[in-house]
């Protein structure tokens, strides 16, 4: 079947997007995330001196990445490969956005000199190129297949950037209660006020970049107002895809900031991932994790997923006590307790370990589930806080377990007969170790006269808003979806406020930016009312 020749956009002058007329290639695009040529084989590679390398590992988006604009390592800057800097003159690149790393003074590439530097490793002018640069194996097709793709990313017009706004949307779905979805709603929405006061308008700032490469030069970034949207999809998720379809329709947004869902969230992330939207640290305890199918959604940790893998690192790493006779497990139907229950119980069965899982619906005492436990069971309870109220006063199970997230972390309302024998999972740095971090965010909601309902939620809407306001001013006039993202990973490291958690990281295919957590008991010692403590150091299953 041939290709349709459909019209592809690329930078013009003053960052303007004009029409090319370079075709999308489907085996470009193959080649460059994958390395998988048009025949199906395998991409190779080689740098002189060293074995041969193929497929995935020498992708061309390993060191470019998705956007083509390019990246850096250590004090190595890799260039932008869009079409609109390989193929552009250098009085022309006063036209293009500003990409660390790119080489506008250079003679620009054509077709066959670029062919002659994918192949052999001589750059336009004739020039020996890195080390850095492999050497690629491909046929006239393959090649002709990757320059197209690499024409085609500068194709999309950006959605929600005009000359002088930046749309962004949150997201709060029906299946979590009103009283969270306004404790986040009102955070992002002063953040955003507080971000246009300041900036007052769309004023145009002169700024010196960067004079570590050859693109050093004057230029003035615009200051553009903010702009949020709130979507409330309704009904049951499997409509909200296509609400949140009319909602960008209407209104099309550079990215997602935050938010809040239960459940239902995947549908969120689908509509996410097929939009190629960045969405960016939305409020989810049981996010997806299908990998490397996940770019354009970024969470702060796996959640109650994170905790199950705490969990099942106790039971089958402690060899302190003896082995529980059985591992019983308690959460709601319904709830995200049943997707931490579902983990748990295949890293418990992978490790040659049964257990029983008993939900509860949704009005059900826990009284039947808690029946027939006995001393010699690890019990394990991924229920919230108002279930946790109704425990019987005594615990009937030696070993306890209890999700930190869903029960309220060190407020858990635990009798107190229970407290000997409990381990809380604890995917958060301890409350004395954060305590500086979240006091920032605690004295800016007070100031702005926003009640405390919730800290963790709040910490952490304000938290991503701040990496967001961090990350855009390295756009500089970059606004490329795709290019927040990988712009993000470098940023979120550099962050010192770090709210609830002890650090954040992101490398390329990472969407989780902390990765561990730790198993936290009571001390009753220590003073008049019982304290968390760690039962161990950071543990990153």
């Amino acid at each position: 079947m041939g290709c349709l020749w459909l019209p592809l956009v690329v930078w013009g002058a003053r960052g303007k997007l004009v029409e090319s007329d370079a075709p999308p290639s489907s085996v470009g695009e193959s080649i460059y995330l994958r390395g998988v040529l048009g025949s199906g084989a395998t991409l190779e590679a080689e740098r002189a001196g060293a074995p041969a390398m193929s497929g995935q590992r020498v992708a061309c988006v390993s060191c470019h990445r998705r956007s083509g604009l390019g990246s850096r390592e250590a004090r190595n800057v890799i260039p932008p490969v869009t079409g609109a800097f390989l193929f552009a003159e250098p009085t022309q690149s006063s036209d293009l956005p500003y990409v660390e790393g790119a080489r506008p003074a250079r003679q620009p590439y054509t077709e066959a000199t670029l062919a002659r530097a994918i192949r052999d490793g001589i750059d336009s002018e004739g020039r020996q190129m890195s080390y850095l640069m492999p050497r690629f194996a491909l046929g006239d097709n393959d090649m002709a297949a990757l320059i197209a793709h690499l024409r085609s990313l500068d194709h999309q017009r950006q959605p929600g950037v005009s000359e002088d706004e930046l749309h962004f949307a949150t997201i709060l779905t029906p299946d979590v209660s009103e009283e969270r979805r306004q404790s986040v709603r009102r955070v992002i929405e002063q953040f955003f006020a507080d971000r246009n006061n300041t900036t007052r308008g769309p004023v145009a700032q002169a700024l010196t970049t960067s004079g570590a490469t050859a693109y050093a030069k004057m230029m003035f970034r615009v200051n553009r107002r903010w702009v949020l949207h709130v979507w409330e999809p309704i009904g049951p998720p499997s409509t909200w895809e296509a609400q949140l379809e009319r909602d960008f329709a209407t209104q099309p947004v550079f990215a997602v900031i935050s938010g809040i869902a239960g459940r239902g969230w995947p549908a969120v992330s689908d509509f996410c991932e097929r939009r190629a939207v960045p969405c960016l640290f939305p409020n989810v305890e049981a996010p997806p994790t299908q990998g490397d199918k996940l770019f354009h959604t970024v969470y702060f940790s796996r959640g109650v997923l994170l905790e199950a893998d705490l969990v099942a690192a106790a039971l089958t790493t402690n060899s302190d006590t003896a082995p529980p006779s059985r591992v019983i497990q308690v959460y709601r139907s319904g709830d995200v307790g049943a997707d931490a229950a579902q983990a748990l119980a295949q890293n418990l069965e992978h490790a040659g370990r049964s257990v029983i899982s008993r939900p509860l619906a949704p009005r059900e005492s826990l009284t039947t589930a808690l029946r027939s436990v006995k001393s010699s069971d690890a019990l394990v309870l991924w229920l919230r806080s108002p279930d946790l109220q109704g425990l019987p006063p005594e615990s009937p199970a030696r070993q306890v377990y209890v999700s930190g997230m869903l029960g309220g972390l060190e407020a858990s309302p635990l009798p107190a007969g229970w407290l000997d024998r409990v381990h809380v999972s604890y995917p958060f740095d301890l409350p004395e170790q954060r305590r500086v971090r979240v006091d920032y965010a605690r004295s800016w909601l007070r100031i702005r006269q926003i009640p405390l309902t919730d800290e963790r939620l709040q910490a952490d809407t304000y938290l991503a808003c701040g990496l967001l306001s961090e990350t855009v001013k390295h756009l500089v006039d970059a606004f490329v979806p795709d290019y927040l993202v990988e712009r993000l990973e470098d940023t979120v490291e550099h962050r010192v406020l770090t709210g609830y958690y002890p650090r954040l990281t992101l490398g390329p295919q990472q969407r989780f930016a902390s990765k561990g957590g730790f198993l936290t008991h009571f001390d009753q010692t220590a003073a008049a009312v019982p304290r968390l403590v760690a039962d161990g150091p950071w543990l990153t299953p």
